[in-house]
């Protein structure tokens, strides 16, 4: 059983999207939400929160498949040329 706890905006037709981690993506899911404003000013989060997040991320196996950084941002990214940048 994994716990996510998530801030989301909803769409404009009132249904929310949850990002889910890599190993339960193709499988049945029991969801229990509880469903509550948030406030308005989200706190930003801390550096050791951060940090934290991004453990659990590598922890996960989310970034192995990238091997070179660069590359892949160039990749993914839909950049046009910048005048007189050629």
């Amino acid at each position: 059983m994994s716990t996510i706890t998530a801030i989301l905006e909803a769409d404009a037709d009132g249904t929310l999207h949850l990002p889910l981690p890599a190993e339960l993506r193709n499988s049945k899911l029991k969801v229990t939400a509880t469903i509550e404003a948030a406030p308005e000013e989200c706190e930003r989060p801390t550096r050791e929160t951060a940090l934290a997040a991004l453990k659990k991320l590598r922890e996960m196996g989310t970034f192995k498949e990238i091997t070179d950084p660069v590359a892949w941002q160039r990749e993914i990214r839909k950049d046009r040329p910048l005048p007189g940048r050629d």
